[in-house]
């Protein structure tokens, strides 16, 4: 795996701190906020000096039911080769739900939610793995999530869900301490287990980032600073591998920049002191006597060293090896049978209810925490009032300090059909439909804004408004 180094996400808002920043190896960027036939200026600039760029994307739905879609591969491949790099990411998750499969009407979550860690789950998050990795020009990694709600019924860790998929595809993995940490909180699973049962071989490399506490729920906000916890779990990685590559992620709120290079800088402090733990142990192990005494000092998990075994990784929460050991067939380059579409339509049911219920206020599925499904469907709801308010930012000016309240009451009734801009539409055509804003002036300023931007060219740009647009037209005008 090529050495990537110390990283930082690349933003706009930062564009120029992160130029300017010492010591910065590579970027990571949003994949899908990318044109790749026209980089910005200052990506042409860091890659010119020989800064490695990384596309991240956020909108394949890998985990989701369905196969991944061709479109979406086809562009993430497009930025990697636009712009060299020598890997793409994405994420364990599914962000969408719905469809054919479910006869029912396709819904976006705006966001990563969790796989379910089941048998059935990981055959077809197996499958559209591979299917992704024949369409991208270059080698796949794929990140562990963080969940603010857990799913009934599974039968594995996320140690060891992980390690399966990475066993049977041969994907590489891309390890968010920062989601380990959220799901210690959020969960109770155990950082060091998790870390214990990963094959860390497979390693791309490492995520590091801020959040929040609030009434006991850890939020990945990626928009505080990294805590000492996260931090400290980056310190237990670094002591069992050496990562090719850590990047500190920042999303909203964004400090000076010397405040990012101070971050950075705990960064590179905690990958030392894993290193210097880990050079230590193999000083007294390879002493006389020694082998006994950093077993000693070596924390155990299921009566087990916490370096593991291939039978402790594989083996399910049931403690069952025998269904592990029969996932050998899956393995990267040997035959795997296609997963039967009966699988699929079970996940897509699941997944279909659990989303339904987060954002269109169906009724909870049975064996989920009602009380964490409330946490997550007002998250879900705050994060698309606030995606929106920034690809429309002409929203909340329009709509002054009513924006967000109106907002949520509109989310309330209307699910994600289709991206944020679409959401951006939909939400202003609603409510002009409605007579809506109150104030006259608004309410010109906001027809005119959907105007501007409902048909296939500008408004300003159109020689004539059909007879179809004049018609709506009138309807808005009420």
């Amino acid at each position: 795996m090529e050495r990537l180094g110390t990283g930082i996400g690349w933003r706009p808002e930062i564009a120029d701190a992160v130029e300017g920043m010492p010591g910065i190896d590579w970027v990571e960027v949003v994949a899908e906020n990318l044109c790749p036939g026209h980089p910005p200026a200052s990506l042409r600039r860091l890659r010119e000096r020989g800064v490695t760029v990384v596309p991240h994307g956020v909108s394949l739905g890998l985990g989701g039911a369905e196969r991944p879609d061709e479109g979406r591969l086809r562009a993430l491949a497009e930025r990697a080769e636009a712009l060299g790099s020598p890997l793409v990411t994405e994420h364990i998750a599914f962000v969408r739900a719905g469809g054919p499969m479910t006869a029912s009407d396709r819904i976006e979550a705006g966001h990563l939610l969790p796989v379910p860690r089941t048998r059935e789950a990981l055959d077809v998050l197996c499958e559209n793995v591979r299917i992704a990795q024949r369409a991208l020009p270059v080698p796949l990694a794929v990140e562990n999530i963080a969940a603010l709600l857990a799913w009934p019924g599974e039968e594995l860790t996320e140690g060891q869900f992980l390690y399966e998929l990475a066993d049977r595809t041969g994907v590489r993995l891309l390890i968010d301490v920062a989601n380990l940490h959220t799901n210690h909180v959020n969960q109770g699973e155990d950082p060091a287990r998790a870390l214990a049962e990963l094959p860390l071989e497979a390693l791309a490399y490492v995520h590091v980032a801020g959040g929040f506490e609030r009434d006991g729920v850890w939020h990945d906000s990626h928009a505080h600073p990294v805590p000492e916890p996260v931090l400290d779990i980056l310190t237990d990685l670094a002591s069992r591998v050496s990562p090719p590559g850590v990047l500190l992620e920042r999303d909203e709120n964004f400090p000076e920049a010397d405040a990012l290079g101070g971050e950075l800088e705990a960064i590179r402090k905690a990958v030392g002191r894993g290193r210097a733990g880990a050079a230590e142990r193999a000083a007294v192990a390879a002493a006389p006597g020694g082998a006994n005494t950093a077993s000693r000092g070596r924390a155990v998990v299921g009566g087990k060293g916490l370096a593991g075994s291939r039978e402790h990784r594989s083996a399910g929460t049931d403690g069952s090896r025998e269904h592990a050991k029969g996932s050998a067939d899956g393995r990267v380059g040997e035959p795997a049978a296609a997963v039967a579409e009966p699988v699929r339509q079970r996940l897509a049911l699941a997944q279909t209810a659990l989303l339904s219920a987060l954002v269109a206020g169906t009724p909870a599925p049975e064996g989920f925490d009602r009380g964490r499904l409330a946490v997550q469907a007002r998250a879900l709801a705050s994060k698309r009032a606030g995606v929106v308010a920034k690809v429309a930012p002409e929203l909340p000016v329009i709509l002054g300090a009513g924006y967000r309240a109106a907002f949520l009451a509109y989310a309330q009734e209307h699910p994600m059909r289709g991206g944020y801009r679409l959401d951006a539409m939909a939400f202003a055509e609603s409510l002009l439909l409605a007579g809506q804003p109150q104030d006259a002036g608004a309410r010109r300023d906001l027809r005119e804004w959907w105007l501007e931007r409902s048909g296939p060219v500008p408004r300003s740009r159109r020689p004539v408004v059909r007879a179809a647009r004049a018609a709506r037209r009138m309807l808005l005008r009420r």
